[in-house]
């Protein structure tokens, strides 16, 4: 982008959330907009977008909104060091702790997904095998036509 400001439909085509989605998470004050028109519509930047979609990825992993907002201040600062700034250091260490949690998280849903995926094939196998039956061709085929 070279610059200019985002209205809340191109972020939202960017990023794949909701306009409601977008809205939600500035009224909670995980992602503001940067500014303002004088109309009042919202405008973001493309550090608004990343941020948006750090909030994104973070959600599927059950972070709570407090999480959030603690997980993007960590990353904010660890960007734009600030005077009187806690050590980096103990930054990094909070960022890690949150890696940490990621990676748990994601381990669990890993899980899921080979248990979802092992139905499904076991739901796969036990269709050919009443489809390969004789005869099934026909009563299935009459099924489809009602």
């Amino acid at each position: 982008m070279d610059g200019r400001h985002m209205r809340i439909g191109e972020v939202a085509d960017r990023t794949g959330l909701s306009l409601r989605t977008i809205r939600h998470y500035e009224e909670v004050g995980v992602a503001l907009p940067t500014a303002r028109t004088r109309g009042g519509f919202r405008l973001y930047t493309d550090e608004d977008v990343a941020r948006l979609l750090v909030v994104k990825r973070m959600k599927p992993l059950g972070f709570t909104l407090e999480e959030m907002r603690d997980l993007l201040d960590v990353l904010d600062r660890l960007q734009h060091p600030g005077t009187g700034e806690p050590a980096r250091d103990d930054l990094v260490k909070r960022l890690a702790v949150y890696r940490s949690l990621v990676e748990e998280r994601c381990a669990k849903i890993r899980a899921r997904l080979s248990d979802a995926e092992q139905f499904s094939a076991e739901l796969t196998a036990r269709l050919r095998e009443h489809r390969d039956r004789p005869g099934a061709g026909r009563a299935e085929g009459r099924e489809l036509s009602r």
